[in-house]
């Protein structure tokens, strides 16, 4: 059974910076691992993705303050969040498809609060 577990959500301030972190019992280094999130009474949204090639893109929000990378010795996906804002609150779910339009792989989510 495929697992993607997140960690490293939690209450910050505006300002502030979180590490989120997805591990994978799965081979990442073919798949396209991707963090989306959903903010409260809102759609889930792409934030940003990795594909097997390394090629990354962002959600327009948080291009510049946002990064995603990983790690295939440990199968870990990161999404590194600097200066976040209360509109950064949401759950922010890794998922991870070999294929364009693959439902894929879904992690529980974790939750990220942004607040003073």
């Amino acid at each position: 059974q495929v697992q993607l577990v997140e960690s490293g959500g939690g209450l910050v301030q505006p300002g502030g910076s979180l590490r989120l972190s997805c591990a994978a019992s799965i081979s990442i280094s073919i798949y396209t691992m991707t963090w989306y999130r959903q903010p409260p009474g809102k759609q889930r949204e792409l934030v940003a993705r990795i594909t097997s090639r390394g090629a990354t893109n962002y959600l327009d929000s948080v291009k510049g303050r946002f990064t995603i990378s990983r790690d295939g010795a440990k199968n870990t996906v990161y999404l590194q969040m600097n200066t976040l804002k209360p509109e950064d609150t949401a759950v922010y779910y890794c998922n991870a498809a070999q294929y364009p339009g693959q439902y894929g792989y879904w992690g529980q989510g974790t939750q990220v609060t942004v607040s003073s």
